[in-house]
């Protein structure tokens, strides 16, 4: 009795508590079910199973607690003071289960709805994902975003990402990439600069122009890279400036410091607007891209599902794609 009030839900040690776990939990609900119904017959028809092995699951489950938990007479079934403490004591964890499983069922039924924690490089989240969660918040009002900026790679599971928007090319072939977009990448510089110093016309004129570079969050420099003859072709020219964020390599180029290669969605509208220039596009690279990822296809929480289309579908409409704006 004594050990009963000190751990009423406990079977034996913890050792053979994990060993007769499946069959612990199963009597317990069992057990419920017939003081709650008040009948093994009752019991059986509210659990969808035969009255002898309901008999047979709170046999096994007071065997495994060494008492005795009902009492038995051919018309009545009565809870015992060790039944009644251990019923007081067991009921609410096994609610608080059950209404965890509807509502697990309700999220994949209901409406999208719960948390949504986001990452993405900082200039592409900034100018691309930030712009777009209002319309999915107005969309889905019952989804909570919670968007991390950050140029490192985050990691889904210490850093408890459900999805993240990742540029370039992947190598992590463990998990689910769906490209948003291709990833353009430009030569740029301001109409000014062009005036006061040409653009280059091929990659090897590069090195006769003021050149800005982009340091990546793991501190490597970004290396300008090219297609040429169906080849990859990486440079890392001399650089007047280098900078660890794109919108101070960007703002750079805009007041006529230097050329840079920079990915389309930064410069697109100034494009097209003619605040800058674009040269080698029939050089760019055209294995990049804008991806969203996640960890994996199986029970896809549906507020996840209606992200991943509703930014997929905003981001294409966008139009991005520049690479032909401005001169060749």
């Amino acid at each position: 009795m004594t050990s009963l009030q000190a751990s009423p839900c406990a079977v034996g040690s913890s050792d053979s508590a994990a060993s007769n776990f499946t069959t612990s939990y199963a009597g317990v609900v069992t057990f419920i079910a017939v003081a709650a119904e008040g009948s093994f017959a009752r019991a059986s028809d509210r659990l969808g199973v035969g009255r002898s092995a309901v008999s047979r699951s709170v046999q096994k489950l007071e065997a495994n607690l060494g008492t005795r938990l009902f009492h038995r007479t051919t018309r009545v079934t009565s809870l015992t003071a060790e039944g009644e403490l251990f019923y007081a004591n067991c009921r609410p964890g096994v609610e608080q289960l059950a209404q965890a499983l509807d509502n697990m069922r309700e999220l994949r039924k209901g409406p999208p709805r719960g948390h949504l924690r986001v990452s993405s490089t900082v200039g592409f989240g900034r100018k691309i994902v930030a712009t777009l969660l209002k319309g999915f918040r107005e969309s889905y009002p019952e989804v909570h975003i919670d968007l991390v900026l950050d140029d490192k790679l985050n990691d889904f599971t210490q850093d408890g990402i459900d999805l993240s928007f990742r540029n370039g090319r992947l190598e992590d072939s463990q998990i689910i990439a769906r490209q948003m977009i291709p990833m353009q990448m430009l030569v740029c510089a301001s109409p000014a600069y062009a005036r006061a110093h040409g653009l280059p016309g091929g990659i090897e004129d590069i090195a006769d122009h003021r050149c800005i570079n982009f340091r990546l969050a793991s501190g490597r420099m970004y290396e300008w890279e090219f297609k040429v003859g169906g080849a990859t072709r990486k440079l890392l020219p001399g650089a007047l400036y280098t900078f660890n964020d794109a919108d101070l390599v960007l703002q750079a180029v805009l007041d006529g410091q230097g050329i840079a290669q920079m990915a389309a969605y930064q410069v697109c509208d100034l494009l097209r607007s003619g605040a800058l220039l674009a040269c080698l596009a029939q050089h760019a690279p055209d294995d990049r891209g804008h991806y969203l990822c996640y960890q994996s296809r199986q029970h896809l929480p549906e507020r996840m599902r209606v992200f991943i289309d509703y930014m997929a579908a905003g981001i294409r409409a966008l139009d991005l794609s520049c690479a032909g704006d401005g001169p060749a």
